[in-house]
């Protein structure tokens, strides 16, 4: 950990627990769990120059309605106790706000309305909530350095100790934010709530000269009544089995759904809809909740097209819809584990299905 502050927030560091040893090459970057297959600077100007001339891109707009709601912040002012649950409201895009055991936690937020360097991107839809409107903040948990998901205005904007992956020290310091940096499966407690960085099958570069130099990674929040998965940007892999064998109380799964196309260009770093599912499914999850679509035009598929390969995936496999959700910008869904998962009971459906959530919001809107 780094700072006295934070320190004295964020109480325990535990070590990985079995050991492990993070895996990085000869020149000291970090790896994947399972190989990658690596797309350099060509690579993407033959997506975006030379095919986009022969006509081989898939065309669409780049905005689309995506379904809002309002949220109240006086209602999100005070995070649920312990043994009431968890709350996730979702922002847009990878950002979300995370409540349980009086802990407050935004995880990777991006609430500007312009993000990348030099704030080339426009969001599609606003935040939910601006950093002014947040409840008091506990920490920070950002996945990677990529801008969409490490956005320093909104981080310092918030003034909350920040938790990220090895190697991203330097750049959080150099914005003068408090934080700690995490190797997979080591862990963090805030008060009664237990924080694992655990591996995800992505890379990292906020310049082109640090690829690979900062860990990525994903989020177990584990809480007296609730137990949350957070992946960050993750293609599909083997890593997907191990989590869930590690944390078999998973009461929700924050998955990404978007930026997933053309397929051989973002296969080996995002998911589709349907490996979406089967990373949900690896996981023994009980509840899909879907991110990462409809907020910033990152891919070649429409903005508006994620939710609907999702749901024809979902009906494809057979997942009852109440396990599956896609929720609005600013939707609120309330999470309690299922008495019989918590005392080891076996569930009538498949990983305690009733544990599941009802959604505090109603009646979506569009902008």
């Amino acid at each position: 950990m780094t700072g006295a502050p934070a320190m004295a927030l964020l109480l325990a560091v535990l070590a990985a627990d079995p050991p492990f040893e993070q895996p990085r090459d000869d020149d000291g970057r970090f790896l994947n769990l399972d190989p990658r297959e690596s797309h350099g600077f060509g690579d993407f100007l033959q997506w975006k120059v030379f095919d986009a001339i022969a006509g081989k891109n898939r065309s669409s707009p780049g905005s689309a309605p995506i379904p809002t709601v309002p949220v109240d912040p006086e209602r999100l002012r005070v995070p649920p106790g312990p043994g009431e649950g968890a709350r996730i409201t979702w922002l847009g895009h990878s950002s979300f706000l995370v409540q349980l055991d009086g802990v407050s936690l935004l995880l990777d937020p991006v609430l500007m309305d312009r993000m990348g360097p030099m704030g080339i991107i426009g969001r599609n839809v606003p935040p939910a909530l601006r950093p002014a409107d947040l409840p008091r903040i506990d920490a920070c948990l950002v996945s990677h350095a990529h801008y969409d998901h490490m956005d320093l205005p909104t981080l310092r904007a918030v003034k909350a100790p920040v938790l990220a992956g090895l190697g991203n020290g330097a750049t959080l310091a150099g914005a003068r934010l408090r934080h700690g940096t995490l190797g997979w499966w080591q862990k963090v407690r805030i008060r009664g709530v237990e924080i694992t960085f655990v591996p995800a099958q992505h890379f990292s570069n906020r310049t082109t000269s640090d690829g690979d130099r900062a860990l990525w990674g994903g989020f177990v929040i584990r809480g007296s009544s609730a137990t949350l998965y957070h992946s960050g940007d993750t293609a599909w892999f083997s890593g997907f089995q191990e989590i869930g064998r590690r944390f078999p109380d998973i009461d929700a799964a924050m998955l990404p759904i978007g930026a997933y196309d053309p397929r051989w260009f973002m296969r080996p770093v995002h998911v589709d809809p349907e490996e979406a599912l089967q990373a949900f499914e690896d996981l023994g999850a009980r509840t899909f909740v879907a991110m990462h679509w409809g907020t910033f035009k990152q891919a070649d598929e429409p903005l508006d097209e994620p939710p609907v390969r999702l749901e024809a995936e979902r009906v494809r496999r057979g997942l009852p819809a109440e396990r599956v959700r896609v929720l609005a910008v600013g939707e609120t869904l309330e999470v309690r584990r299922s008495p019989r998962a918590a005392t080891g009971v076996a569930p009538t459906s498949p990983r305690g299905v009733d544990a599941a959530t009802t959604s505090a919001s109603r009646g979506a809107e569009t902008p």
